[in-house]
């Protein structure tokens, strides 16, 4: 038996006793975009959540391929009646057992979809400001480059953001440089010069960053580069956006007194749309 928000019930009762992502943590997860029962940058995510299964040292099932993933999330998708356009998270967890030692690598996934109301990504035009989140540092790490379902820097932050009237935070690690925002990688614009940091300095191995570097490449007299960007040089740019599979780019109006343009990031996301629609 086990006592659980004040009465006592069956352990079996609760799914939550013995899983180890809510134990300690030990799990990893993807969130994907669907349209038209189609999932975005599908490879990307796959080889992905595979990297971070490996990373931690999780067993990789071998009916785990792209092939049956996708089927899987989809069939999800169209029992829901979601599958014009969907947000789903695929979580992956080691088997029950052990205590930080497991008894197992094994693992078991948990899958969840939920509607979205655009298909392709909307322009935003909102005011989004922004500051920075000073009260933990990301660690310069491997582990801090994939999404495992520790994510207690991105919690306190955004309740941070949400009790200062802010939009969103700007993440540092432990060396004081910019990292990310707290739900999506960032990217800042000065002059011709886009700049985003590299995964070395701690940073999520972005689904969309990929995308949005490769099409920034495109971009005549645009120089793209991955580069250390420092808190002060935030005050300098031109422009600051933040990128996720889910919002596609959202750009930033505001960072302390500095308000910025939208040039860029609007162009992006015409030419992201219009990637996705020859597809």
């Amino acid at each position: 038996m086990i006592n659980f928000n004040g009465n006592i019930v069956a352990q079996n009762d609760n799914i939550m006793v013995q899983n180890r992502a809510f134990l300690y943590g030990d799990g990893v997860f993807e969130t994907l975009k669907i349209i038209n029962s189609k999932i975005l940058f599908l490879e990307d995510h796959y080889f992905r959540l595979m990297a971070a299964m490996r990373v931690v040292r999780m067993e990789i099932p071998m009916n785990f391929t792209m092939e049956y993933l996708e089927e899987q999330i989809l069939k999800l998708v169209q029992q829901n009646t979601v599958s014009d356009s969907a947000r789903a998270r695929i979580t992956v967890f080691r088997n029950d057992g052990g205590l930080y030692l497991p008894l197992t690598n094994e693992v078991s996934f948990l899958i969840q979809a939920s509607s979205l109301e655009n298909t392709l990504y909307p322009v935003h035009t909102n005011a989004y400001e922004v500051d920075l989140y000073k009260d933990f540092y990301v660690s310069k790490q491997l582990l801090s480059s994939i999404k495992s379902t520790n994510k207690m820097i991105n919690i306190t932050g955004s309740i941070f953001a949400h009790e200062n009237g802010l939009d969103n935070c700007i993440l540092l690690n432990d060396t004081k440089n910019v990292v990310e925002a707290l739900q999506g990688n960032l990217f800042m614009v000065l002059e011709k010069k886009l700049i985003t940091p590299p995964v070395s300095e701690g940073c999520l191995n972005g689904v969309m960053r990929k995308q949005i570097l490769a099409l920034a490449k495109k971009i005549k007299d645009l120089e793209v580069v991955e580069e250390v960007i420092s808190p002060f040089d935030l005050q300098k740019a031109d422009e600051l956006f933040l990128t996720n599979v889910i919002t596609g780019i959202q750009p930033i109006t505001q960072y302390r007194k500095k308000e910025f343009k939208t040039d860029l990031a609007h162009l992006l996301l015409q030419k992201l749309n219009e990637s996705l629609s020859e597809n």
